[in-house]
């Protein structure tokens, strides 16, 4: 087989923060932005990986979900524990400045973990977690 990854869904509750963060914050570039008002999918990724995507798109809208799993969606996001991702840079100290600079929430500076990475942590508008990890 030959997998590639190419797209992969975070939610957001305000597309047009969540845009400002990726475009302006995270200097992705937006591929598709689609829908209009809370109800838009949008797909950023960094330049430099034209294949590889990030679907920010509106959470719980598929119709097979119950109003008690809505709920529980909207509940996990609140406390940023329902989406998450991880980045990889070669200056993780700078990239850490440049975010905290911006305003971003920081959820853990850059740190040594006992299982061999450095990374750092963010929220982004939508609650959603960035770990960004120290490419070495």
């Amino acid at each position: 087989m030959d997998l590639l990854i190419h797209t992969t869904p975070l939610p957001h509750t305000d597309p047009e923060a969540s845009l400002a963060f990726y475009r302006h914050t995270l200097g992705f570039e937006v591929r598709t932005d689609v829908g209009s008002g809370s109800m838009r999918w949008i797909t950023v990724g960094p330049p430099e990986q034209p294949a590889t995507s990030i679907l920010l798109a509106p959470p719980a809208v598929d119709p097979g979900i119950t109003n008690a799993e809505r709920r529980t969606i909207a509940e996990m996001m609140a406390k940023g524990t329902y989406g998450w991702i991880m980045l990889a840079t070669g200056d993780l100290d700078g990239t850490f400045e440049r975010l905290q600079a911006s305003g971003a929430e920081v959820v853990q500076e850059p740190l040594e973990q006992p299982y061999g990475i450095r990374d750092c942590a963010f929220r982004d508008p939508a609650g959603n977690l960035i770990r960004i990890r120290e490419l070495r």
